[in-house]
């Protein structure tokens, strides 16, 4: 195999895990960000934790999707992770499980309506 098939190769398999991310995404409440991975998960517990050598934070995830290229099952049940780094824990914003996508919504009021 070529350097060039090598990259080609690389390039379709993140394009695929894009791919993988983007469907699953709406299925997921946190985005877990650690120096090592990333993550999708429905349940997160991080705790900081102090020690006469430093501070770590032990995360726990459940219900969890992971960012890896080379992992051929990235949905895991549960999820222990600790770091001596920083961890980035954010909530997803869903859309409306109600409204209809690109149906207009209510009529403008007031003097620009009319």
């Amino acid at each position: 195999m070529s350097a060039e098939e090598l990259e080609n190769f690389e390039t379709d398999l993140e394009l695929q895990l894009y791919r993988e991310y983007r469907d699953v995404a709406g299925l997921f409440q946190f985005v877990v960000e650690t120096d090592r991975r990333f993550y999708l998960a429905n349940s997160v517990r991080i705790e900081p934790v102090e020690t006469n050598h430093g501070m770590y934070f032990d995360v726990e995830l459940r219900d969890a999707w992971v960012w890896d290229v080379y992992r051929s099952a990235r949905f895991v049940k549960h999820v222990h992770v600790m770091s001596f780094k920083d961890v980035n824990v954010e909530e997803l914003a869903h859309a409306d499980p109600f409204s209809v996508p690109g149906a207009a919504g209510p009529a403008p009021e007031g003097p620009a309506a009319s």
